[in-house]
């Protein structure tokens, strides 16, 4: 038994959509006749009369408003396999997971992935602020897609991609006798009330190497595994230290003065994707846009 085909739906549709063969034969870029006979052969496989000719034009029969329902149903169905299709090739639709540590978690990535949402508008996000510990692990287990931590990287196993690197910056509290200088230097911070970075993180070790290698002595007075504690505590006039540029950013209006430092160290990071599967071309997309963004990104504006 003879089996109806794609095309004399198609042509069916488009004869409801147009009113005419002839414009329905344009709509399909066939030949009239070729529409005739497509509607002809549709009729005899289903047995009934779908349209009435009356003059010049054909009119629809109830039994072909009824059919018209179910296919317009399934048209839309497929129109929406199609969109979903185009939006998953421009990588404007499905989930995202993303592990990031504080410095970039706490203003700059979400405002930098917010904008590139909005050019997603299917795209759904969770967005997670983690220590680099434990954004490699959760990367590791599969449960983010894509993780940004600090360098060395925990585990050498996992694919990775260095993303460019902006200096540290001197945060000083407002009315400190250092932010005259536009530029600091090891030497500056001699006898310091000194905020830093917890023992043993790769951020603690080279700033104490700086200046253990210029001889300088600090007062140690604080440690916190968080930048943000750290220019909390600087905000209240306790203390000075040497920071992440992103979070001073986010604190050079809140009671804290950001200066270069010399010399330079940089801050390190990479984005991290998990081993066992390609990555998630959304992520990649992420990634290379925060690439861009980067090679702008300077230190924070210098507060005077």
């Amino acid at each position: 038994m003879a089996r109806i085909n794609s095309r004399q739906v198609e042509a069916f549709r488009a004869t409801m959509l147009t009113g005419s063969v002839t414009e329905a034969a344009a709509l399909m870029t066939v030949t009239q006749p070729a529409v005739s006979r497509l509607l002809r052969d549709l009729q005899a496989l289903l047995k009934m009369e779908l349209f009435e000719r009356r003059g010049t034009g054909l009119v629809p029969t109830a039994a072909a408003m009824a059919l018209y329902t179910e296919v317009e149903r399934s048209f839309v169905g497929l129109e929406r396999i199609t969109a979903a299709a185009e939006e998953i090739r421009g990588r404007r639709t499905g989930s995202l997971r993303i592990a990031a540590l504080p410095a970039l978690a706490n203003g700059y990535l979400p405002r930098l992935t917010g904008h590139f949402l909005k050019q997603r508008p299917n795209l759904n996000l969770a967005f997670f602020g983690v220590i680099s510990p434990i954004v490699v692990d959760w990367v590791l287990n599969n449960q983010c897609d894509v993780g940004f931590a600090e360098v060395p990287i925990a585990h050498s196993g996992l694919p990775s991609q260095k993303l460019p690197a902006p200096a540290r910056v001197a945060v000083l509290p407002t009315g400190h006798r250092l932010t005259e200088k536009e530029v600091l230097e090891p030497h500056d911070f001699e006898g310091e009330t000194f905020i830093s970075l917890s023992a043993g993180s790769s951020s603690r070790h080279l700033v104490d190497q700086i200046f253990h290698r210029h001889d300088v002595r600090r007062v140690l007075r604080v440690e916190t595994a968080l930048s943000e504690i750290m220019c909390g505590m600087v905000s209240s006039g306790l203390g000075v230290a040497i920071c992440d540029p992103f979070t001073a950013q986010e604190f050079s209006t809140r009671g804290v003065v950001v200066r270069r430092f010399l010399p330079r160290i940089d801050f390190e990071f990479s984005a991290v994707f998990p081993a066992q599967r390609s990555p998630s071309p959304v992520a990649l997309d992420l990634v290379e846009t925060m690439r861009k963004a980067l090679v702008e990104f300077d230190e924070p504006a210098l507060s005077r």
